[in-house]
């Protein structure tokens, strides 16, 4: 007589257990979407890789300035690179020595909150690939506020993020 019951409720749970995966409301739940990724670090408060959440608010544009110090270590035994961005208006300044400062300019002009997402969600799920020991630190200020935002590649949401800046970060993660 139980038996009956064990085949409709293994349905019910494998089905909740996807969309909880997903990242994908199911009806009559409070959660939401997952969207575009942004940044691995809250405004003014630094955060440690893995521990990354994709911005819940759209982007919308900034007045595009900008004063970053941006160090790269791409593989352990690599030279640490550092370098600064400065951008005026979306526009690179002299003193600038981004590799792509351009890029990486208007890019921050089209999403300041790329180096400030949502707070972390603890409960997220995030696929468990490596892309590789490319680290990142972003510090200084975009439109007058705070910036203190890591970066690695250590697992499926690590990685989006680290996407999501790459032209800010000067690197590809060594792909």
């Amino acid at each position: 007589m139980r038996m009956r019951f064990v085949g409709p409720l293994l349905a019910v749970l494998a089905v909740t257990g996807l969309a909880a995966c997903s990242g994908t409301p199911t009806p009559g739940s409070t959660g939401s979407a997952t969207q575009a990724p942004s940044s691995s670090a809250a405004s003014s408060s630094p955060t440690a890789p893995g521990s990354a959440s994709p911005s819940s608010q759209p982007a919308t544009p900034g007045q595009g300035n900008a004063e970053l110090s941006i160090t790269l270590l791409e593989a352990p035994d690599a030279p640490l690179k550092a370098f600064t961005l400065v951008c005026a208006a979306g526009t690179p300044a002299a003193e600038s020595e981004h590799p792509s400062a351009a890029e990486a300019c208007t890019a921050i002009k089209d999403n300041p909150a790329i180096l400030n997402p949502a707070p972390t969600k603890t409960d997220q799920a995030c696929t468990m690939q490596y892309g590789g020991p490319a680290t990142a630190k972003v510090t200084g200020s975009v439109d007058g506020k705070e910036v203190t935002a890591a970066f690695s590649r250590t697992d499926g949401c690590q990685i989006a993020l680290w996407d999501a800046a790459k032209s800010i970060l000067g690197s590809d993660g060594g792909l």
